[in-house]
């Protein structure tokens, strides 16, 4: 970004506790906001009670060296007594130049779990209460300009029924971990700049608000409004001049506009209105994406300016409820996904979020509804640029608090539209305490919160009871089989926002459930780790299959499977096993089920959706002679050790009948060791799979799951790294538990169990990439395997 306003700050951060070599000083510049995540350090386990020796460097504490995003604590890989809840503490040193002496200085936490008292210089100055959304802290008062400043951050995560989502962890379906776990920002304004969304703390307000309407694919109008907040004691007169750039960086449209004269200690909210001729609109198959600046001038200087991305388009609901975007019928093929990893709890790096995403859409997704809380704002900007629709959500799940709560609960219906507002991928706003027994006054008023923030056409609340909100989204399970929503009658527009689980799990509903004979009541539902065999998976994906097939045959205008990746929750001292991943990340046969659903397309350049085939067999069973492939291909043709076994049309049965692409189903009559290959045909073209009977453990074959974004130094960035257990010719044993010993050389660490044993022949850890960009080597070890070295490279830190 160039840089439109000269920043005169000198931002030193001091190790608190530890000697003045680990020191370092640093500048981060993006406009007025400037990266806080360095050089923290973090205490647990000590007196709760705030002391001042806590606000000397040289404490007594056993401070730790750390940096953003962080967790307070690393859990175990199965979480089987709750999670770790109690209090911690944040600190951190910091100098701002006098030359800002005259300016706004606050700092913005991206997300404090979950209960947080903020000190500076060893004055109390709030306590904030949420752990999901962000916060802003005012210290324009506080600040000692020239001089060493300590901010130290008191926060505690233990159940709390006034904070939603008010369960205690216990008996909670997800666990909400700690920490200061996403990204915190030292904000520099001139006291006359483009406020704040959140600390403006005004309705449709605050920031910038950008919407677009009278879009189709002749023309666009985007109107672009900023709330300029003059915070000197005398009125105030500047210019706002905003640009919009295409996807090249071509200006297409731009203007100027006088803020008048605002008086002092006030705001004044200033719109600007620009058609785009022949606009590029943003869909799921194409996520086109302009750029915004507004630059904020006064005395001919720029003193602030604002940048977002922007999606152009239009949606409504047709005459049949139907989903209409950009004036064509769509129907959302969505998913459930909660933002937790392994061991790390909630702090995950931005590109780890994207990363998340993009698996997302090369499952087939085009759709995404939060689980059960706000995102991250960097898996927002994924969705926008990978082409995902979402709906966001308010914390809540089986809990209805009391007035303190509720209260909160609209303040974060409130704060997530007005942080996430300007997001083209969102279309929906779940104000809603998912499964709680909500008062009609509540919904009445959590409704009309969205309409409040958002007074335009097409601004759509949901929420899971069929009152106040203007779409319902039931679980599947919410019904009763065999038909559960498919005889909704009411004018309204419903979406079956979770499915596949509980149904199968709980009321055993489902109707193919002698599909395996031989598979016990546990192994018939759809909560299967990797490990639990070859005919559970199957079991699985085909309790999804039935499931989504049976969504179609309604009026809903579209569905999200319950879940994209299995989690840790507090209720069960288990992982809740029904994600079409397991919490590594890796693929289960139900994933390849939901990429079959896409596409195909067959564009040469196409990134999603292209022709695929999967055959969901190891061929490594006598007993498992049942080969379904999942394929979006016209006809297959599958092959054993290089004999044609006869080709096959798509299935055409009960729990295929409404499926874009139905599985194909082959019958083998004899197991005979060797490969099998799957050959798909469609328009000219051939896709194939293949899968070969396993032999013996003899290697380890590292991976690292990059997805599309490469690992990054200086941002907490961690991926996964996998080691499978091969047969000498390079096959996964599916049935291998060896334990791996993993070792990294170079700036980075590994976090996990370690050793660890192998699930279905892949044992898992993560790597997290230090401050320096390089090459790291990563060895995996078994006494009884050929060992596996693995260089990866890690680029350097992007602080823009």
């Amino acid at each position: 970004m160039r840089k439109l306003l000269p920043l005169l700050l000198v931002l030193t951060v001091l190790g608190l506790g530890c000697d003045s070599s680990v020191s370092s000083k640093k500048e981060f510049e993006d406009g007025t906001t400037l990266n806080f995540n360095s050089d923290w350090q973090f205490a647990r386990g000590i007196d709760t009670t705030v002391e001042a020796d806590y606000f000397e460097k040289k404490s007594e504490v056993d401070w730790e060296h750390i940096s953003l995003p962080h967790t307070a604590h690393i859990e175990p890989l199965v979480i089987e007594d709750q999670q770790w809840q109690g209090t911690a503490f944040y600190c951190k040193f910091f100098e701002v130049a006098s030359e800002n002496s005259d300016k706004r200085v606050a700092v913005k936490f991206g997300a404090a779990m979950h209960e947080a008292d903020v000190y500076l210089n060893g004055e109390k100055l709030t306590k904030h209460k949420g752990g999901y959304l962000p916060f802003v802290v005012d210290i324009t008062d506080e600040v000692q300009f020239d001089q060493e400043n300590v901010l130290l951050v008191k926060l505690n995560n233990e159940d709390n029924p006034t904070i939603p989502p008010g369960k205690p962890i216990e008996n909670l379906d997800f666990n909400y971990f700690s920490g200061l776990y996403r990204n915190a920002y030292l904000l520099i304004d001139d006291k006359l700049h483009i406020s704040d969304p959140i600390a403006a703390g005004r309705v449709a307000g605050g920031g910038l608000l950008i919407r677009t309407f009278d879009v189709t694919n002749e023309s666009a109008t985007v109107s672009v409004q900023a709330d300029i907040l003059n915070s000197y004691d005398r009125p105030q007169q500047g210019s706002v001049k905003t640009t919009l750039h295409d996807k090249q960086g071509n200006i297409i449209a731009e203007g100027e506009i006088s803020t008048e004269e605002i008086a002092e200690e006030t705001f004044k909210k200033v719109e600007q209105q620009f058609t785009v001729e022949n606009p590029n609109l943003w869909s799921p198959d194409n996520p086109y994406l302009y750029t915004v600046t507004v630059a904020l001038e006064k005395d001919g200087e720029v003193v602030d300016s604002k940048r977002e991305k922007i999606g152009i388009r239009t949606f409504h609901f047709n005459e049949n409820n139907q989903f209409v975007l950009n004036g064509e019928v769509i129907h959302l093929r969505g998913t459930n996904r909660h933002q937790s990893y392994p061991y790390i709890g909630y702090a995950l790096s931005d590109n780890a979020q994207y990363r998340d995403a993009y698996k997302i859409k090369k499952a087939g997704f085009n759709f995404i509804r939060s689980a059960h809380y706000p995102p991250s704002p960097a898996f927002l900007d994924a969705a926008d640029e990978l082409g995902l629709l979402f709906m966001n959500a308010i914390p809540g799940w089986q809990f209805f608090g009391n007035q303190e709560f509720q209260q909160l609960a609209y303040r974060d219906i409130r704060h997530m539209i007005r942080r996430d507002r300007n997001h083209p991928s969102i279309v929906f706003w779940e104000a809603s305490l998912n499964e709680s027994d909500m008062t009609e006054s509540f919904m009445d008023s959590a409704h009309a919160i969205v309409q409040d923030e958002l007074p335009f056409d097409n601004t759509y609340s949901s929420g899971w009871m069929d009152y106040a909100y203007d779409v319902f989204i039931p679980a599947r399970q919410h019904a009763d089989p065999p038909d559960y929503w498919n005889d909704y009658s009411k004018d309204k527009p419903y979406f079956i926002a979770e499915y596949g689980d509980w149904e199968y799990y709980a009321h055993n509903a489902g109707f193919n459930q002698d599909e395996f004979e031989d598979l016990t009541e546990d192994a018939r539902n759809s909560r299967q780790l990797r490990g639990d065999g070859q005919k559970r998976l199957a079991q699985q994906a085909l309790n999804f299959q039935e499931a989504h097939n049976s969504n179609l045959q309604g009026s809903a205008f579209g569905d999200a499977n319950w879940v994209m990746f299995d989690y840790n929750r507090g209720y069960a001292n288990n992982l809740e096993a029904s994600g079409i991943r397991d919490i590594f990340r890796i693929p289960k046969f139900s994933y390849y089920f939901y990429r079959s659903q896409a596409g195909p397309n067959l564009d040469a350049d196409a990134k999603f959706g292209k022709p695929m085939i999967h055959i969901a067999n190891f061929w490594s069973d006598s007993t498992f002679k049942t080969i379904k492939v999942y394929s979006n291909t016209e006809e297959i043709e599958l092959f054993l050790n290089g004999e044609s076994l006869g080709g096959k049309l798509p299935d055409s049965n009960r729990v295929s009948s409404h499926l874009r692409h139905p599985p194909f189903t082959f019958e083998i009559d004899e197991f005979k060791p060797g490969t099998l290959r799957a050959v798909g045909y469609i328009d000219g073209e051939v896709v194939e799979h293949s899968q070969t009977t396993p032999g013996e453990p003899s290697a380890i074959d590292l991976n690292v799951d990059l997805s599309n974004k490469s690992l990054q130094a200086g941002q907490k960035d961690v991926v996964f790294v996998y080691a499978s257990v091969v047969d000498e010719n390079g096959t996964v044993v599916p049935d291998a538990e060896n334990d791996i010993s993993f070792t990294v050389e170079g700036d980075a660490e590994l976090i996990g169990d370690n050793p660890i044993s192998a699930e279905a022949g892949i044992a898992t850890i993560l790597l997290r990439a230090g401050d320096t960009p390089g090459t790291v080597t990563v060895t995996a070890t078994n006494e009884d395997l050929k060992e596996a070295t693995k260089p990866i490279e890690i680029n350097s830190q992007n602080n823009k």
